[in-house]
Formats: C-alpha cells, structure tokens, sequence
C-alpha cells in the first residue's frame, strides 16, 4: 500500500500524523513568537546593563546612578513594548514566578529560559567584541563588594527578586494592576531602585540570566550560586505570597472614586476586607 492508498478517515476520531502537526504548528509558532520578544527584552536588558557598567570604566560603582537608570530604562521600555507578547519576564526568576502558581505552561515556561539564556550569551558576546578587551574584566557580571559575605550576598539577591517579582505580579497578574498603564514603568523603577540599593553590595543582578551572560562569556565563576539561588527563591516567594494573598480569591476590593463603580471604604475596611 503507497501513501496514497492510505484512508484520509481514521477510525474513532483517530488523527493522521500530518493532522497532528496542522495542529500543533500554531502551538509552535506561538511559542515563537513570545520566545522571541522575550529574546530581544533580555538582549535590550543584558546588552545597555552590562554595556553601562562596562562604560563606567574601572570603577562601575562611580557610575551607579547611571547604572541604575540604563538598565530601568531598558527594562521599562522593552515590558512596554513587547509585554502584551510574552508578558515580559526578561528574567528566569520572574517566568519560575509565574510557572509555579500556574500562570505559564511548563513547555512555555522552558522556551522563554532558553531564549533568556541565550540572549544573555548573545548581548555578553557582543559586549566583548565591542569593547577594548583592557576594559573588559568580567563584562559586566555581577560581583560581591569587599566587605560583603556570600550569605548576605545571597540575602540581598533574593530580598531585591522579591520586591521585583511582587511589582511584577501587582501589575501585571492581578487583573486590577496597571498593565495598561504603567506597568512598564513601575517594573523598570524596581530595577532601579535595586541597583541603587545593591549594585555596590552584590552587582543587584535580580536575574540569573543577567549573570549567566557575562559570567560565560568572561568565565567569571566567582560565587556564581548567589545569582542563581538568590533570585530564583526570592522570586518564588513573591510569587507565592502575592498568589496566595491577593489572587486566591481575588481580593481586597479595590479603592477608587465613586465613578469607578467602586465604593471608597471607610478608613480600616480595606484592611479587613
């Protein structure tokens, strides 16, 4: 018997093979699809804040505030321009966030690590080709400062993810957040918020790719675990906590003007509510 010979009809709702793929090339594509923004969000986020701390010369932490605000800004315009794509995670931390309190799919959840990963490696290796190799020490990886221990480096990482994946998840998964409006821009002031804080503690990664990405391409290994660990438990944490307390059930009720058709509580009622 050729192909051709074959029944198009298969018996009991039996599918063909080439039915199978008709229906899982949109699955594909559109796993493409968000892998990619999330590809170019990480690229943008890995390429102006490793980029910025390597043109801050020797001394990066003379140029925190710059710092700071590059990689703010990166983050703030990339989640506004493609969030409504893949959401805009730019950060393992932020998709473990969303894939353990059943907001991501599993296989959705391993595309977007492995384009993060990979457009760290891609920024990091054109940060090395770009810069002179005398500037480019460890392209930008983060590092502990002198005086910090890798516990309190561990610490900080994971209490900055925190605070990152909590505005993550209060603007963007409770439907009553700011997605619309300025999510973007709430997301990129805790970046860098945590950069000012901790850039000179422990680089304020808040992001394993941010560090998987020069840490490669530098082979810079240094305590490499606190990057990895650190966020992604504290972004767990957030995510859990955030679930938890106000999205199962949804809840407090929203405060607004009466035009929002929500009734403004009374002064203590939201906080028992």
């Amino acid at each position: 018997m050729t192909a051709g010979d074959l029944p198009l009809n298969r018996p009991n709702g039996q599918s063909s093979p080439s039915d199978a793929l008709t229906t899982l090339s949109p699955v594909l594509r559109d796993a493409f699809w968000r892998g990619a923004a999330e590809f170019v969000g990480t690229f943008a986020l890995v390429f102006v804040g490793a980029g910025a701390v390597l043109a801050a010369g020797p001394l990066p932490e003379s140029g925190i505030v710059a710092i700071a605000f590059a990689s703010g800004l990166a983050m703030a315009v990339m989640v506004s321009a493609v969030g409504h794509i893949s959401g805009g995670h730019f950060n393992p931390a932020v998709t473990l966030g969303f894939l353990v309190t059943g907001r991501l799919a599993p296989v959705l959840a391993v595309i977007y690590w492995i384009f993060q990963l990979a457009a760290a490696v891609a920024a990091a290796a054109l940060l090395r080709w770009i810069f002179p190799s005398d500037s480019e020490g460890s392209l930008g990886a983060p590092a502990l400062g002198p005086s910090i221990q890798p516990e309190a480096g561990l610490v900080i990482e994971a209490i900055l993810t925190f605070f990152l994946v909590w505005v993550f998840f209060a603007s963007t998964a409770d439907p009553r957040g700011t997605f619309k409006s300025i999510a973007g821009l709430a997301i990129g002031f805790t970046v860098t918020m945590g950069i000012l804080m901790g850039g000179v503690l422990t680089g304020a990664a808040m992001n394993p790719a941010r560090a998987f990405g020069p840490e490669l391409i530098a082979n810079q290994w240094d305590d490499f675990w606190i990057w990895y660990v650190g966020p992604l438990a504290g972004g767990v944490i957030a995510a859990v906590t955030y679930e938890m307390l106000y999205l199962r059930p949804l809840g407090p009720g929203v405060v607004g003007p009466p035009e929002t058709g929500v009734e403004e509580p009374r002064p203590g009622d939201t906080a028992l509510s």
